[in-house]
């Protein structure tokens, strides 16, 4: 794996240093952002012009002011600087599918891109690293880069090495022999530990024996070595999920129409129906990226009832999509780049239509791509249907839910024995007369109607879900029956509870009518 780093310097004060806003920062003069401490306010990050006048994080800023004629200071605000953080790592996502946000166990203010795969598409990793450092610029960044076999290895060669810095594979080591131990992403108090013992480098880490250091610091150590060597592994959570198939493109000039971009989507669709086709599958849900010159991400997510390879079908959801997102399409410079992600896909079944090119039978996929233009004209939570559960009672036996999450060839599950199609929520109390207790009913009053029965089949038996504690009538062994009165009126009733063994009074209900 390629681990590719990027350090967005003055990320902070990335909007002022632009000139947004009434209180624009000049970055040209020094400029800190301050924090409450003890003391007062410290100095949580500074500017380069700011670190030439020998001023330092921690300091207070009273003291800075005494030492650097003019000055900029602003309050620090982290949870903007992770919100800008996050909206930067969505953009990097169009040089690869996984991008990772640092936080401060793993660097913090900083960029982790796995390139494996991908540096082919810009050239070669070198024209990759040169092309996101030059647009990092454009967006008032400072950018520190470094591209190395291991994350560890990449932070400590963007923080501690040489800016750009390019370590072919297995070079870790050696790359890191010069660099201070500061360099491995350990604490304060670690640190000062190693300089009193004369640990200088890196190398002399690598060189020492285990058992000592391991008795000695701990596990930490050890471990952010192994991760920076590529011993051991280092998890990073992406800052969206990674896709199972996935085709991007970089266009020669930006695209703004919204024809364009369909097009544009059609062809990345074709790229990656190949790739289902081999391995029988269809998509299920996927993601298209549209990046903006200026560095903004529109997003567009699509959920499909059933798995599809049709290009077709998905672009014309796509359109309906772009279609209300008339405000993103018609800010910015355009489009210089796309993706298309499939974050699921599922096996698909193939069916035949007929015995020649003209036949008449229905698509079996019909339902699903109705409900797909359904969702995407009124939203997900708009379009719902009854779906089937594992439960032998009938009012836990269907939920409603999105259409869209209909499980596959789930269309016509129909439940076992026959059911009314109106049932009541809950179950409605009647008053029943039955020659034997355990007997068919022969009458019943309910809504203060009587109700003579001329025929009755059953019982059908549904017994409590054992897993679930009794609650009374509601979990009680329960004994169904068809019945029929004389006006021909149909009802589904049923006895709860069993007579001498669960109750010694059962009580009726009905549960549903016949049409």
């Amino acid at each position: 794996m390629r681990f590719l780093r990027a350090q967005a310097r003055r990320l902070s004060g990335a909007l002022a240093d632009l000139g947004i806003g009434d209180d624009a920062v000049d970055p040209a003069r020094p400029f800190v952002l301050v924090a409450p401490g003890a003391g007062g306010a410290r100095i949580t990050a500074l500017n380069q012009a700011a670190a030439a006048t020998g001023l330092a994080v921690g300091e207070l800023l009273a003291n800075a002011r005494a030492q650097a004629r003019g000055l900029q200071a602003r309050d620090a605000d982290p949870a903007a600087d992770a919100t800008a953080l996050r909206r930067l790592a969505v953009w990097c996502l169009r040089y690869s599918p996984r991008v990772m946000a640092c936080d401060e166990a793993s660097g913090g203010a900083g960029i982790f891109i796995d390139i494996t795969g991908c540096a082919h598409l810009f050239g070669g990793e070198a024209a990759l690293c040169a092309d996101l450092a030059r647009r990092l610029r454009d967006f008032g960044l400072a950018p520190r880069l470094a591209l190395a076999g291991t994350a560890g290895a990449a932070w400590a060669l963007a923080h501690y090495g040489h800016d750009g810095t390019i370590v072919s594979a297995g070079g870790e080591a050696a790359a890191l022999r010069d660099l201070p131990p500061a360099a491995l992403r350990l604490d304060d108090g670690t640190l000062t530990l190693l300089r009193s013992l004369g640990f200088r480098r890196i190398g002399a880490l690598i060189d020492a024996p285990r058992a000592p250091f391991a008795a000695r610091f701990g596990e930490a150590i050890l471990r952010r070595l192994d991760q920076a060597l590529g011993r051991v592994a280092e998890p990073l959570a992406p800052v969206l999920p990674p896709p199972v198939y996935r085709a991007q493109a970089v266009f020669a000039d930006a695209i703004v129409a919204q024809d364009h971009v369909l097009a544009a989507a059609r062809r990345l669709l074709h790229a990656v129906v190949r790739d289902l086709e081999r391995d029988g599958k269809g998509m299920k849900r996927l993601r298209l990226l549209l990046f903006r010159v200026d560095g903004g991400v529109v997003p567009i997510e699509l959920g499909l009832a059933a798995p599809t390879r049709d290009p077709g079908h998905v672009a014309r959801l796509l359109a309906l999509r772009l279609d209300r997102r008339v405000d993103d399409m018609e800010t910015g410079a355009g489009f210089e780049a796309a993706s298309l992600d499939v974050l699921a896909a599922a096996p698909m079944v193939e069916h035949q239509a007929g015995f020649t090119a003209h036949g008449t039978a229905a698509r079996p996929d019909g339902l699903a791509r109705l409900v797909d233009r359904l969702v995407q004209r009124f939203g997900s939570g708009a379009v719902r249907r009854i779906a089937t559960r594992a439960s032998h009672i009938p009012e836990r036996a269907a939920v409603l839910c999105p259409a869209i999450e209909a499980p596959p060839g789930d269309w016509t599950a129909a439940p076992q024995g026959e059911r009314p199609p109106l049932l009541f929520d809950p179950p409605e109390l009647a008053d029943v007369v039955a020659l034997i207790p355990e007997g068919p009913p022969r009458q019943f009053r309910w809504r203060g109607q009587r109700h003579t029965i001329v025929h009755a089949d059953g019982p059908e038996r549904i017994a409590p879900e054992w897993w679930r504690r009794s609650r009374g009538d509601a979990e009680a062994t329960r004994d169904y029956y068809i019945v029929e009165d004389e006006a021909g009126r149909r009802f589904w009733i049923y006895r709860a509870g069993l007579y001498g063994r669960e109750t010694v009074s059962p009580r009726w209900f009905v549960h549903g009518v016949f049409p």
